[in-house]
């Protein structure tokens, strides 16, 4: 991420909001791990064959980390995801990575532009509405099983972050849709979590 392009993102809470709403801090949690592959912008794969992804990576894998004795650790099913910031929850997708959330973050003080965060491989809430206000921590959604065409890849979540750059229907947004579209800037997860 280039900090002179967002220079109101604030680094979120969203790590430490992950860390205590799911007990992590009882194992000791120390720090992400990341693979080649599950970064912004990666062209391999981290699963099954690791080959070539369709496409660079828009986004960041969360999986595994390290606790306190460097032991390496990963998500489990049912992890509780929080919120990067507050915003409103615009759509709830159903395609092939399973259940994404796409929230809404207004613009600060007018003067940059709306941006979005993503979350992949989720199953929401049952009271989460498209329209609803969440506030930064609050839980959207957990982990979910990864789908059929997936088995071989671990419970893990897609995090994305983009500017909005031209008027967009969230309606009509998939995955297979969103990185061949202008509509989103895609911005590094990494420097904010």
């Amino acid at each position: 991420m280039d900090p002179s392009e967002t220079p109101f993102l604030k680094k979120s809470r969203f790590t430490q909001f992950l860390v205590g709403k799911n007990g992590l801090d009882e194992s000791g949690f120390k720090e992400w791990i990341f693979y080649p592959g599950m970064l912004f912008q990666a062209v391999d794969k981290w699963w099954g064959n690791r080959g070539k992804r369709e496409r660079p990576h828009e986004g960041l894998d969360l999986c595994f980390y390290k606790d306190r004795e460097d032991r390496i650790l990963r998500l489990g099913e049912k992890t509780k995801i929080p919120v990067l910031y507050d915003g409103f929850v615009v759509r709830v997708m159903d395609d092939f990575i399973g259940k994404s959330i796409i929230v809404e973050h207004p613009p600060h003080k007018n003067e940059y532009p709306t941006f979005c965060t993503i979350y992949g491989h989720t199953n929401p809430d049952r009271d989460l509405k498209v329209g609803q206000t969440v506030k930064e921590g609050e839980i959207l959604a957990t982990l979910a099983r990864p789908t059929k065409s997936q088995n071989n890849v671990p419970p893990h979540l897609h995090l994305s972050i983009g500017w909005v750059v031209e008027k967009i229907s969230y309606q009509n947004l998939y995955w297979e849709t969103m990185s061949m579209t202008r509509t989103f800037k895609w911005i590094d997860p990494i420097q904010v979590i």
